[in-house]
């Protein structure tokens, strides 16, 4: 499959309105007691507590989901280029 249809085909699926609502919840149960008390130990990793590395991270990735969503909502524009009234 060659690149272009790949990356079409991707920026298709991300537009469906059920991935906005299972984002959401997935974020919202991430950010809730049992993952939060999964990573609520006492392990430094590159200086910082494991706690804020996951909840930075998961903002991280938060931003990137919607950074995808976003394109994929550009790309099922359709120009306009200025004919019509």
């Amino acid at each position: 499959m060659e690149p272009e249809k790949l990356k079409h085909t991707f920026l298709n699926r991300l537009s469906m309105k059920e991935s906005w609502v299972i984002f959401f919840i997935l974020g919202l149960i991430m950010m809730n007691y049992p993952f939060l008390d999964i990573f609520n130990k006492s392990i430094i990793l590159f200086g910082f507590p494991l706690t804020y590395i996951y909840i930075v991270g998961g903002w991280a990735v938060s931003i990137l989901v919607i950074y995808l969503f976003t394109l994929s909502i550009k790309h099922e524009k359709p120009s306009d280029n200025g004919s019509g009234s």
